[in-house]
């Protein structure tokens, strides 16, 4: 972080802009992607900061891509950087969200896009197959015998995160502070003042009263609940929510709520941006933006508060050994995820060879992309729904 970057902050904010533009797949493409831009390719950020990132982000609550993207531009652009990469990285799926809603609102109902998702869905399970593995192999090690023997216990984490995603399908932080300071414990006892700066890595929840009178405090309340209290990815913020808008306030019906996270999967940028297509639905245009950045607020604040004095201890062997078993807990349960995410979106012999073929394109077929694969994925969910 003390080095000059070398890339320029509208740089930066161009990139997130586009990855909100058409990065597709969910939380655990979309953190893949950052590291093979950003990392691997351009090089602008180094694989240290991504990992202190990305074990940031997955210990404070919020949305996780999110949280990462808002934490790579705070790298050396501080509160300026993490703010306009977060507008930028949100805002696009955003407005496609509310557009999205228009539409559904004005033609009642998504059985078009009940076809799209077919094929989408199977898709989308391709890329981020793919991105995890990328991921798990950057993060850990490859898959051999020599890494599963020097990395064992890093190996042993990520497979006990994944197991325990896919049976309780949602992602448990105290497990990844447990890895963390285990792993740090067995690599590189701290001092006991170290073991007081890793405890206070631990961020706190704050609860939020909730005596609110009309319905945008309502959502504003609700939602930034939503932001605050959950961890990880759409993944886990998709019960809550179907909790609070389905159940307890009767906002959405069990359909127009599926609908709304079919929604959130076929557009690009960060799945939780399904809470701007409820906030509309509820409460138009001012329900969406209420939502929106009661959700978002939480997770950006719990970023970039001790982001500074995360990087400042970064350096310390103990941290990074913390760093390192958090980690490999992180990506296991991305990988979790990613099971449990396909046992739902591949249904049939026909998305199943959707998800293979979207795999297999983007390990074989250098020059393709994703917004290409999702594109071939919508067409053919279309023609097989019209043929079945």
């Amino acid at each position: 972080m003390d080095n000059k970057p070398i890339y320029t902050l509208r740089q930066l904010v161009l990139y997130f802009l586009k990855l909100g533009t058409v990065g597709f797949g969910g939380p655990v493409a979309l953190v893949g992607y950052m590291h093979r831009d950003l990392v691997e390719d351009k090089k602008w950020i180094s694989d240290d900061e991504y990992k202190q990132g990305l074990a940031l982000a997955q210990l404070a609550p919020g949305p996780l891509a999110a949280q990462l993207s808002i934490y790579l531009g705070f790298v050396h652009y501080r509160i300026i950087g993490a703010t306009l990469v977060g507008l930028a990285f949100v805002l696009p799926s955003f407005i496609m969200v509310v557009l999205l809603g228009i539409a559904y609102k004005m033609y009642g109902g998504l059985s078009w896009m009940q076809a799209v998702f077919y094929g989408v869905g199977a898709a989308v399970i391709g890329i981020i197959a793919i991105s995890s593995y990328k991921l798990t192999t950057k993060s850990i090690g490859k898959f051999n015998a020599q890494s599963f023997k020097q990395n064992w216990m890093l190996w042993l984490f990520f497979l006990t995160a994944a197991v325990i995603t896919f049976v309780t399908q949602r992602e448990q932080v105290l497990l990844f502070v447990a890895a963390g300071i285990l792993y740090m414990f067995v690599k590189a006892p701290p001092k006991w003042g170290s073991v007081k700066t890793v405890n206070s890595l631990v961020l706190l929840q704050v609860g939020l009263d909730s005596h609110e009178n009309s319905l945008l405090v309502k959502i504003a309340v609700f939602f930034a609940k939503a932001g605050a209290f959950v961890f990880g990815s759409g993944l886990a913020i998709v019960p809550f929510l179907h909790a609070g808008v389905v159940t307890e306030n009767h906002w959405l019906t069990e359909q127009q709520f599926i609908d709304a996270v079919a929604v959130a999967m076929i557009t690009p940028g960060p799945v939780v941006i399904t809470v701007g297509f409820i906030g509309y639905l509820v409460a138009g245009v001012p329900g969406a933006s209420v939502a929106a950045l009661a959700t978002f607020l939480p997770c950006y604040l719990f970023t970039i508060l001790p982001a500074p004095y995360f990087k400042k201890i970064s350096k310390n062997q103990s941290i990074k050994a913390f760093v390192d078993g958090i980690t490999a807990a992180v990506v296991g349960a991305l990988v979790g995820a990613v099971i449990v995410i396909a046992t739902r979106s591949v249904t049939d012999v026909f998305t199943a060879v959707i998800a293979i073929a979207a795999a297999l394109s983007l390990l074989y077929v250098k020059k393709i992309k994703e917004p290409y694969i999702i594109l071939i994925g919508a067409v053919v969910g279309l023609i097989l729904k019209n043929l079945l």
